[in-house]
C-alpha cells in the first residue's frame, strides 16, 4: 500500500485552442518576421482562443483528461487549484467555475497567481495537503489565455505567448517514487520587470487606462533574459542537493517554455544532452502556468518516460517568481 509520506502525479492532461497564429500572421500585424522571430524565441506558431472559448474552459477539458486517466470520479477529488494570472472574471475564482462545470462537489477550490511559475507552486502546496494526510489527492490545473492582454503593437511581448492548459491529479505513491524535492522562490523587488498595470484596484478600467494601454503585458525582457537564465541553473541544482542528486543524474529536464535560447543555455550549464531536455515552445509559445503540464503531457503520451526515470520540473515568471521540483517517475 502506497505510504502517505511519498506523493506523485498519477495522471496527466491538456487542452490547447483550435486556432493558430503562425509567424507569418504576426508579420501582418507588427514589424516583424517569421525567421527574427524563430532566431530569437524558438516559436513558430501560437495557440490562440476564439470568442467562444475562456480560461476556465480550457482548465475543465484538461481537467477532465486527467480525471479520467486517473480513473476518479470528480466527487472524489478533494482539492481543487487553478493556477493562472488570467480568470474568465475578478469574481467569483476561476477556481470555483471550474468546479462547477466538473462537478468536484467535494473539492476545497481556490486560484494561485504566480506567473508562469503558478502550477510549480499548486503541486508544491497540494502536495504538503496529501503529504500530511489532511487530503487524499489534488487536482493541480495550470492555464492562462494570455493573448487577450497581448498587446499586439508591441512586437517584443505578442510573438512570445499563446494560450492553454494543463492538468495533474497528485495523490499518495509507493515510497522512493513521486515528488523528492520541490522549492519555491520569489522577489517583488522585481514586480515591474513583468507586469500588467491596469485592471486590479489601484489602475480600474477607465478611458485614461485603455488609452494608456495599462491593460496589457509589460516587459523589459533583456533583464528577463539574464534573470531567467541564472535562476533556471540555481533552482535546478538546488532541489537536485536537496535529494542528494545531481544533473547528471536527471534522465529529463522539463523547463518552462519561455524562450529556446534561455532554455538552451540553461541546458548547457546544467551539461545536459539535447535529447534530455523535453522541449514544444515552437507549437505552443508561452503559456505561462500551463506550460510545464502541457509539456509533461505530450511526453507522457509519447510514452518518453520509463518508471524510475528522474525528471526536473523548473520555471520562472512574474513576481518575481520561480522554482523547481525533482520526481522519480
Amino acid at each position: 500500500m502506497a505510504s502517505r509520506g511519498a506523493v506523485g502525479i498519477i495522471s496527466t492532461g491538456r487542452a490547447l485552442p483550435v486556432g493558430r497564429v503562425s509567424n507569418s500572421d504576426l508579420e501582418e500585424i507588427v514589424e516583424t518576421s517569421d525567421q527574427w522571430i524563430k532566431t530569437r524565441t524558438g516559436i513558430e506558431e501560437r495557440r490562440i482562443i476564439s470568442n467562444d472559448e475562456t480560461c476556465s474552459g480550457l482548465a475543465v477539458a484538461a481537467a477532465e483528461k486527467a480525471l479520467e486517466r486517473a480513473a476518479l470520479k470528480p466527487e472524489e477529488v478533494d482539492l481543487l487549484i487553478v493556477a493562472t494570472v488570467t480568470p474568465d472574471q475578478p469574481l467569483p475564482s476561476a477556481s470555483c467555475l471550474v468546479q462547477a462545470r466538473l462537478n468536484t462537489i467535494n473539492a476545497a477550490a481556490f486560484d494561485l497567481a504566480a506567473g508562469c511559475t503558478g502550477f510549480l507552486y499548486g503541486m508544491n502546496v497540494a502536495e504538503q495537503f496529501i503529504k500530511n494526510g489532511t487530503l487524499k489527492n489534488a487536482l493541480v490545473i495550470g492555464v492562462d489565455t494570455l493573448s487577450p492582454i497581448v498587446d499586439w503593437q508591441d512586437r517584443n511581448t505578442c510573438v512570445l505567448f499563446g494560450d492553454g492548459a494543463g492538468a495533474v491529479v497528485l495523490a499518495p505513491v509507493e515510497d522512493g517514487r513521486g515528488l523528492l524535492a520541490s522549492k519555491m522562490f520569489s522577489d517583488g523587488h522585481k514586480a515591474e520587470l513583468l507586469y500588467v498595470p491596469g485592471g486590479g484596484s489601484r489602475f480600474p478600467a477607465a478611458q485614461w487606462t485603455i488609452k494608456e494601454r495599462l491593460h496589457y503585458i509589460k516587459m523589459n525582457g533583456p533583464e528577463i533574459f539574464k534573470f531567467a537564465v541564472t535562476v533556471l541553473v540555481d533552482s535546478t541544482r538546488h532541489v537536485l542537493e536537496m535529494c542528494n542528486k545531481t544533473p547528471g543524474d536527471l534522465d529529463f529536464l522539463l523547463p518552462h517554455q519561455a524562450n529556446i535560447r534561455i532554455i538552451n543555455f540553461a541546458a548547457r550549464r546544467l551539461g545536459l544532452k539535447r535529447e534530455q531536455v523535453l522541449v514544444n515552445i515552437l507549437r505552443y509559445g508561452n503559456t505561462s502556468s500551463a506550460s510545464i503540464p502541457i509539456l509533461l503531457d505530450e511526453a507522457v503520451e509519447q510514452g518518453k518516460f520509463n518508471e524510475g526515470d528522474l525528471l526536473a520540473l523548473v520555471s520562472f515568471g512574474a513576481g518575481l517568481t520561480w522554482g523547481a521540483s525533482v520526481l522519480k517517475w
